[in-house]
C-alpha cells in the first residue's frame, strides 16, 4: 500500500444534510427497537428498507440477520475493494438512559452503540451511492449481527466468504472515554481476546442452623470468586493485559437451607496467546483447588471466543490520514487499544484491517456512562465525524495504487 497521505482528498468531504438527518432518524429508530444477537429480524428488515429508499440495489442477506451491499464507484478505474463493518445487535439490559427514544423492548437496550454504528454505516452507504461518480473501486458495507454473543456474526461473515474478494476492512466503535468528535486509533493489538467460563460447584445441602452437617456450595463459590481475582492481581505482570471477571452467581432458594449446588459464569480477556493459555490453566487449578479444600466438587467448562483485534499499521495510518483530511488534525489521536473484545477480530485475522474509536463523551448531553451501562448515552453530534472519517479513509484506500484480492 502506498502512503495514505499521498491519497489525501484535495477538497474536504461533505455529506448532504438530508443524509445526516436520516442517519439520526435511523439511529433513534434502532435504539427504540433493539434486538438481541441472532434475533435481529426487524433490524435487518428496517435497514433494508432504509437503504433501498436511497436507491441502493442488490442488498443481500449475510450471516443470518445481517445485510451486505456493494457501492461501486464509476469515477475512475480501480479494482480495489474495501469493507466497512457495522454491528447491529443490542444487549440484555433494562434501559435507564432517560432519552425520549428509549427502548420499548423490555430488558433489551443498545448499550454499546451498535445503533450508532449501523446509522453511520447507512450514512456512508447513502453518501457513496449518491457520489459514486467521484471515486473508483468498491466499498462493501456489512451490517453484521451477533457481535455481542455466540454464535458470532463476525466469524460467520468470514466463514461465508464475504471477505474473500476484499482487500482491507474498516470498523468504528463509539468510545465514551474519549471527548466527543475525536477519532482515536493505534497499530498492533487493539482489543483483547474473549473467552467465557461456566462453573458448577456441588456440595451438600444442610439446615441453615447446622451448616456443619453439609458442604455449603455458596460459601465455596464465594471463595472461588475472591481467589480468581488473584490470578490477575498477584500472578500477572500489569503490563501484560489480563482481565478475569465473574459476571453471574446462581444458587440456593430458601432462607433456612444451605445451597447444595451453585453455578458461576464469567469471562477471561487476554492480550496474547501465552497469557490466554496460562489463564485457562490457572482458572481450572484455582477452582479445583478451592473446591478440594472445602470438600466440594467442581465442573469447569471454558469456551474459546474471539481473538483480539490486531490493527494493521498502514490501515491505522489510513484512518489518521482520513480523519485529518475530513475533520482536522487536532481531532485525530494516536491512542493505544482498550480491554473490550470485538469479533471484528475475525476480519483482522483474514485481511489487513483497522478498528478505530469515535469519541462520544460530552458532559453537556450526559454521555458520560461506560459501555454496557443502563444509562449509556451517545452524543449524536459525533456521528457525523465517524461517517466522514469512514468515507474519507475508504475513498483514500480505493484511490491508492495496488492490486485486489481477486486479482
Amino acid at each position: 500500500m502506498s502512503n495514505p497521505e499521498d491519497s489525501a482528498i484535495a477538497a474536504p468531504i461533505s455529506i448532504d444534510g438530508g443524509i445526516l438527518d436520516r442517519m439520526i432518524e435511523v439511529r433513534r429508530h434502532l435504539h427504540r427497537h433493539p434486538e438481541l444477537s441472532n434475533s435481529e429480524a426487524a433490524t435487518q428488515s428496517y435497514l433494508r428498507e432504509m437503504l433501498a429508499g436511497q436507491g441502493i440495489e442488490n442488498i443481500r442477506d449475510v450471516a443470518g440477520y445481517g445485510l451486505a451491499v456493494d457501492i461501486v464507484g464509476t469515477g475512475r478505474p480501480s479494482n480495489r475493494k474495501i469493507a466497512i463493518r457495522a454491528d447491529i445487535d443490542a444487549l440484555p439490559i433494562e434501559e435507564e438512559s432517560g432519552v425520549d427514544f428509549a427502548s420499548v423492548n423490555p430488558g433489551v437496550m443498545h448499550a454499546c452503540g451498535h445503533d450508532a454504528h449501523a446509522a453511520m454505516g447507512f450514512a456512508v452507504a447513502a453518501h457513496l451511492h449518491r457520489t459514486r461518480d467521484s471515486f473508483g473501486g468498491t466499498v462493501r458495507l456489512i451490517f453484521q449481527p451477533a457481535e455481542e454473543d455466540e454464535p458470532s456474526g463476525g466469524k460467520r461473515v468470514v466463514a461465508e466468504g464475504h471477505l474473500d474478494d476484499i482487500d482491507a476492512a474498516l470498523c468504528v466503535h463509539v468510545d465514551p472515554y474519549t471527548p466527543s468528535g475525536k477519532v482515536a486509533v493505534g497499530s498492533g493489538p487493539y482489543t483483547l481476546a474473549c473467552d467465557t467460563f461456566d462453573v458448577l460447584v456441588t456440595g451438600s445441602a444442610a439446615h441453615a442452623a447446622k451448616p456443619y452437617e453439609g458442604i455449603d456450595a455458596l460459601t465455596v463459590a464465594c471463595s472461588m470468586v475472591g481467589e480468581l481475582q488473584k490470578i490477575v492481581s498477584r500472578e500477572t505482570n500489569p503490563f501484560d493485559p489480563l482481565v478475569i471477571s465473574v459476571t453471574a452467581i446462581n444458587g440456593g432458594n430458601a432462607y433456612n437451607v444451605t445451597a447444595g449446588r451453585v453455578a458461576l459464569k464469567g469471562t477471561i480477556r487476554s492480550g496474547n496467546d501465552a497469557t490466554r493459555e496460562r489463564a485457562w490453566r490457572r482458572v481450572r487449578e484455582v477452582l479445583e483447588g478451592v473446591a478440594a479444600s472445602h470438600g466440594a466438587k467442581v465442573k469447569v467448562d471454558i469456551h474459546r471466543g474471539e481473538p483480539g483485534v490486531v490493527n494493521d499499521a498502514e490501515m491505522a495510518e489510513l484512518i489518521l490520514a482520513g480523519a485529518k483530511a475530513s475533520i482536522g488534525a487536532e481531532n485525530a489521536l494516536n491512542m493505544p487499544g482498550w480491554s473490550i473484545a470485538d469479533d471484528f477480530a475475525y476480519y483482522s485475522e483474514r485481511i489487513p484491517s483497522v478498528y478505530f474509536r469515535l469519541g462520544i463523551r460530552n458532559e453537556d448531553v450526559g454521555s458520560v456512562f461506560p459501555l454496557h451501562h443502563a444509562r449509556f448515552r451517545i452524543d449524536e453530534a459525533a456521528l457525523k465525524v465517524g461517517a466522514l472519517t469512514l468515507v474519507s479513509a475508504a475513498t483514500m484506500f480505493l484511490s491508492a495504487q495496488g492490486g485486489s484480492a481477486d486479482g
